[in-house]
C-alpha cells in the first residue's frame, strides 16, 4: 500500500512539472568569435549587466571585425553579462512571433528585454532568458541560449551547442 501511495504521489509531481521550452527558434548557426582581448574589452561585455547586439545582416555592431566565418543565429545575438559579470548569450527573435524581424530590445529602466510587437518580458540578468511576463510567460517560451566560452589561445567565442 505504501509502494502504491508513493507511486501515485511520484506520478502526480512528474506530471504536473511545466517545461519552459527554449527551442522555438530555428537552429541557426552561431559564431563570433573575440580575436584578442581587446577585442573582447570594446566589443564584449565588461561588467554586470552589460549588453550588445549582434546582427550579421546589417552588420551591427558597425566596427565589429566581421568575418567569413561570423553567424548570429536566427535573429542575431545579445550578449549580455549577468549580475555576477558571467557572459551569456540568447537569439534576439522572439520566441513567441519566431520571426527574423521581430527583436526583443533591451529595456534599461527594467533591466529585462521586451518584445515590441507581443511585448513579453525575459529575464535576462538573472534568470537566464526565462520568460517574466506576457504570452510567452503564458505559453512558457524562453529565449534560445547560445554558449559563450573560451576559443584557441583564450579567445572569447560564441557558438551554438
Amino acid at each position: 500500500m505504501k509502494r502504491l501511495i508513493s507511486a501515485i504521489i511520484l506520478s502526480c509531481a512528474l506530471f504536473s512539472c511545466e517545461e519552459i521550452e527554449d527551442d522555438r527558434i530555428p537552429p541557426y548557426p552561431v559564431y563570433v568569435q573575440f580575436q584578442t582581448e581587446a577585442d573582447w574589452n570594446v566589443y564584449g561585455v565588461t561588467g554586470a549587466c552589460d549588453f550588445k547586439y549582434f546582427i550579421k545582416e546589417n552588420r551591427t555592431p558597425a566596427n565589429f571585425p566581421w568575418t567569413a566565418l561570423t553567424e548570429t543565429g536566427f535573429g542575431g545575438v545579445l550578449l549580455v553579462s549577468d549580475i555576477h559579470g558571467k557572459p551569456h548569450a540568447f537569439d534576439l527573435a522572439c520566441p513567441v512571433e519566431a520571426r527574423r524581424d521581430v527583436r526583443i530590445v533591451v529595456d534599461t529602466k527594467l533591466q529585462k528585454a521586451r518584445c515590441p510587437k507581443c511585448h513579453s518580458v525575459y529575464d535576462i540578468f538573472t534568470n537566464y532568458g526565462l520568460p517574466l511576463e506576457g504570452e510567452a510567460a503564458t505559453r512558457k517560451y524562453s529565449l534560445r541560449h547560445y554558449n559563450v566560452g573560451p576559443g584557441f589561445q583564450g579567445q572569447h567565442l560564441i557558438i551554438t551547442y
